[in-house]
């Protein structure tokens, strides 16, 4: 098995790192097997601010698994993840406050409206200035605010749970195959969402089977092979 390691990344500017806290998230010697396959062992990584790690990989390598280890959802089999230098079984929810976390599925609820399930998104985390409606606008759904999710196409759907992205403030974006169902108006979009994040400190974790393009963002990569 070959699993390519990411370098200890230091490129962030030092002023954007002390205005933030300078946050980071870090993997020690992460291992995970399934159904007695290894799919990855001593995995290290460090991001921090303004930072994006892209994570590549053939169906089955571990990427969605090592996503999901990051979020607290799986328990690895050895190795720690580390927020501020702290393992984030161990911080808890001062560590969920920070982080947030869109899978394959949407996780918007279909008998909710728009509307309905951004406020449930927001009443789980630390509300952002942006007004509900705003976010809405931003991802060119502005006028669905009263629809159920079962009425919008898969697309639409995704565009709801990016705007989740929107009214909570959360440092780090834990992303797993984020462009799927979108246009490609919805992809440029979300690229510019994402951009943004990082410009303003924040950081990426993803996989993405779409090139991803962030305009002046530096994209740092592990591949995980089987």
């Amino acid at each position: 098995m070959t699993i390519a390691r990411v370098q200890t990344l230091t490129d962030i500017n030092t002023d954007t790192k002390n205005l933030l806290g300078g946050d980071n998230l870090e993997a020690v010697g992460l291992s995970c097997v399934r159904d007695d396959r290894v799919l990855f062992e001593d995995l290290d990584f460090h991001l921090t601010n303004g930072q994006v790690l892209l994570l590549e990989g053939h169906n089955g390598s571990g990427k969605t698994s090592l996503l999901r280890i990051l979020c607290g959802i799986r328990m690895s089999d050895a190795g720690s993840v580390r927020w501020n230098g702290e393992p984030i079984d161990i911080l808890g929810a001062d560590y969920y406050r920070w982080m947030i976390y869109v899978g394959h599925l949407d996780g918007i609820k279909l008998d909710l409206t728009v509307l309905e399930n951004l406020e449930v998104s927001r009443s789980l985390g630390q509300a952002s200035d942006l007004s509900l409606s705003a976010a809405l606008a931003k991802v060119n759904l502005a006028g669905y605010e009263d629809l159920l999710g079962q009425s919008l196409s898969a697309g639409q759907r995704r565009r709801v749970a990016l705007a989740r992205l929107l009214v909570t403030v959360n440092r780090l974006w834990i992303l797993d195959e984020p462009f799927t169902a979108l246009d490609q108006s919805g992809i440029t979009l979300f690229e510019q969402l994402m951009t943004q994040h990082t410009q303003n400190g924040g950081m990426i974790v993803l996989t993405s089977h779409h090139t991803v393009s962030l305009e002046h963002v530096e994209i740092h990569r592990i591949r995980l092979s089987t």
